[in-house]
């Protein structure tokens, strides 16, 4: 890697803004007990954050590479750091919701400059990939470290309780720390543009790439297995907490700790799946995790329905089922990091603002869609159901993606051409 101190910088970013956003989960389980919110309204959360990814990306991807991606990285800290500060302060269901905004604006920022910025620090598809699968390994090591991290602040002895809120002030430290590392630390961001400077490039331009990019075949295949992945993703991930207070009857410090089994087999799925790209085909092995995924609900799900009736104290008496289930990450982690490496790879390094730009705004919507779903079906009908249609989703996927390579395949082919007859 060409600059391997920046590296590390973005794995801290990215690391502290995986504990911010998908705190979700654990946020919505308390807001429920705390701020007397019902389910149908505790999922707005979501939109809250992912609708203003999705509003933030499509100007970022434009404004961006002329504002400059650590410029853009810095004011995505600052603005946490303030948001942070304000939840013990105001708290309430209104503030909160205020909160998962800023956090999806300053996500925005962050996503759409830390994936524009791993083009300019690596060097071919491979490293890039590599990078990539790594990067997102990290991220669900601050998923895991935010549930630990929230649940100590929990108090499960009085529901109603807002002691949970003081974990802000230890978050609010840690964008400060990350925002001094950032600001001493160099970039290079000359090639980004493809005259090679870093301003010069007009908004209206970056939009109209955004659309030119919708219009190629290859782009709209991968924003449908985008949009898909994240839509399963979030629909678990946001969740999963509630999902284990009230089917697995668990307390709800121990209800968000194990959540924390989905985060580390999401991390561990995607660092080790990285190693294992190198030996076996993207496709054969995403369409094997998409099978593994739909076997695993297959065969949890129906062990939630016949629990003991014994108050669960602690993991040692915890069902099996809350064991279990949350291993449906080790096989859901690698989607979204492979094929998002594969269409960044597939495009050149100025085009690359503006297609996570895409991959952001898709995104968002697919995990605003997926908890909403998610939520409205758990709250009318049960959790089990809620997740069963997950199934749907998983199986668009799969020729979805058989789609996808083909693209991939028949844009190489037109590569190589045009580089024979150069």
């Amino acid at each position: 890697m060409k600059n391997s101190r920046i590296g590390i910088a973005l794995f801290l970013i990215y690391f502290l803004f995986a504990m911010l956003l998908n705190s979700v989960g654990t946020v919505i389980l308390q807001v429920i007990n705390s701020f007397d919110v019902s389910k149908s309204d505790a999922s707005i959360l979501e939109a809250f954050k992912d609708l203003s990814i999705a509003a933030a990306s499509f100007l970022g991807a434009a404004f961006l590479p002329r504002l400059g991606y650590k410029k853009s990285i810095l004011i995505a800290l600052g603005l946490m750091f303030f948001a942070c500060i304000a939840m013990p302060l105001w708290p309430g269901f209104m503030c909160t919701r205020l909160f998962f905004m800023c956090c999806g604006i300053s996500f925005s920022l962050i996503k759409v400059s830390i994936y524009s910025t791993i083009g300019l620090i690596t060097k071919g598809a491979q490293e890039h990939a590599q990078f990539m699968n790594m990067l997102e390994g990290i991220f669900m090591l601050g998923v895991l470290s935010g549930y630990w991290v929230f649940s100590y602040f929990i108090d499960s002895a009085d529901m109603t309780s807002r002691h949970w809120l003081q974990v802000y002030w230890v978050l609010a430290c840690l964008c400060a720390a990350a925002f001094a590392l950032l600001a001493t630390t160099p970039l290079d961001e000359s090639a980004a543009r493809p005259d090679g400077r870093i301003a010069g490039t007009s908004e209206s331009k970056g939009f109209s790439l955004m659309w030119i990019l919708t219009r190629k075949s290859l782009v709209y295949l991968f924003l449908i297995a985008a949009f898909l992945s994240v839509l399963v993703e979030q629909g678990i991930t946001s969740w999963l907490p509630t999902f284990n207070n009230e089917i697995m009857k668990l307390p709800l410090s121990l209800s968000v700790q194990m959540t924390s089994i989905l985060a580390a087999s999401s991390a561990i799925g995607r660092m080790g799946f990285s190693l294992l790209l190198k030996k076996v085909h993207w496709l054969t092995m995403l369409s094997a995790c998409l099978c593994l995924m739909a076997g695993l609900i297959f065969l949890t799900l129906p062990l939630t329905h016949a629990l003991h009736t014994e108050a669960v104290t602690g993991w040692g008496n915890a069902p099996l089922a809350a064991f279990i289930f949350p291993l449906i990450g080790i096989f859901m982690a690698p989607i979204y990091p492979v094929i998002n490496s594969l269409i960044l790879s597939a495009l050149p390094t100025y085009q690359h603002a503006a297609m996570t730009g895409l991959i952001v705004i898709f995104s968002a919507l697919g995990g605003t869609t997926g908890s909403l779903i998610t939520g409205l079906v758990f709250a009318h009908f049960s959790g089990q159901t809620a997740f069963y249609l997950t199934l749907i989703p998983l199986g668009i996927m799969v020729p979805s993606l058989f789609l996808f390579r083909r693209a991939l395949d028949a844009q190489s082919e037109v590569e190589q051409v045009s580089l024979g007859t150069a």
